[in-house]
């Protein structure tokens, strides 16, 4: 390349850079774009639990802490906290839920990427009594329980006082034709176990879009007796919602119900209160730029751009969840693993 062709491209990468920047900042002063106002916690704090990409080395359990719920930082020197021996030894999506025995419970597909992505049908879960000793590594293989199963993508559990049991759900697929390489579409599944090890219940269908567009990356978040439902619609690339009485079925998607306030291409979203604050924060994986996306609600339907000034992930995650923590349980982890 010669000198002014050298100029011209620098040039050119500057007018972009500079309308990235400016852009959004004009729209914000016309009043196009309504931004959130950040309610930082000053109790607690959050941990992050999420894989590093799509490489196997990087197909690994991962920690990340917060103490106002929009700043996180990862620690262990943003390497692995979890050895995964069993299975594909790859676990992505991971989702954790503080269990009603006292002990806290992680859930990941059992996926190594570059097999495919009808490879898997599994999930891999551990159990913890403090967060940093992780043990009990299980997999949970779908294809005992629904024959013919290609994808387990994205567990999460919630505890569902009526069965009193935690309800798992999942995305999942099941060949139509192996040999021809077809299959069902992706839709939300769901089964019953008590300790993480097996399901007690069979599978069966949680959500299905009713275009019948592929459905995935399920997150259900609760509020004033309503289950609100945050789900991707790969057929439109958006973050949408439905939401039911009762957490095992039901759920209604309204019209207009695409929820996120950035351009398409987001996967993943995970939703969490504010330690002491009315309001949620949504986090989405925009994974064709390779960052997290941020935005806030008080009612879990309208939502806010939450300004890329305002939260910080600056170590390249990938789809995880957030648990929040008391102040002892946040000293123990950044003591047993550091930054």
């Amino acid at each position: 390349m010669n000198k002014t062709a050298k100029i011209i491209v620098t040039c050119i990468a500057l007018v972009v850079l500079a309308a990235a920047v400016t852009i959004p900042l004009v729209l914000y002063s016309l009043g196009y774009i309504d931004y959130a106002d950040p309610s930082p916690s000053d109790k607690g704090g959050y941990l992050l639990v999420y894989f590093g990409g799509n490489e196997p080395e990087n197909e690994t359990i991962r920690f990340a802490v917060s103490k106002d719920g929009y700043n996180f930082l990862p620690i262990n020197a943003n390497e692995p906290v979890i050895e995964h021996n069993l299975g594909t030894g790859c676990a992505r999506d991971p989702h954790i839920t503080r269990g009603q025995d006292g002990k806290f419970y992680l859930v990941a597909t059992d996926m190594r990427s570059e097999l495919g992505w009808t490879s898997n049908h599994a999930i891999v879960t551990w159990s913890s009594t403090d967060l940093i000793h992780w043990e009990n590594e299980t997999i949970i293989d779908l294809k005992d329980y629904i024959p013919g199963t290609n994808r387990a993508w994205a567990p999460q559990a919630k505890w569902d006082p009526e069965k009193q049991m935690y309800m798992v759900y999942y995305s999942s697929s099941q060949w139509a034709d192996e040999e021809a390489g077809t299959s069902t579409e992706t839709c939300l599944w769901y089964a019953y176990t008590k300790d993480f090890t097996k399901f007690e219940t069979q599978p069966e269908i949680l959500f299905r879009t009713e275009s019948g567009a592929d459905c995935i990356d399920g997150d259900i978040i609760s509020k004033d007796g309503k289950f609100y439902l945050y789900y991707k619609d790969q057929g439109i690339d958006n973050i949408c919602y439905a939401v039911s009485d009762t957490l095992n079925g039901g759920y209604v998607a309204p019209e207009n119900n695409v929820v996120n306030v950035r351009y398409q291409g987001v996967e993943g979203s995970f939703v969490y209160k504010l330690i002491g604050e009315d309001n949620y924060l949504m986090i989405m994986d925009s994974y064709k730029n390779g960052c997290f996306y941020m935005q806030q609600s008080s009612d879990l339907v309208n939502f806010k751009r939450v300004k890329s000034t305002d939260y910080s992930f600056d170590f390249s995650p990938r789809h995880g969840a957030v648990l929040q923590l008391w102040d002892s349980e946040y000293q123990e982890l950044v003591k047993a693993f550091g930054f």
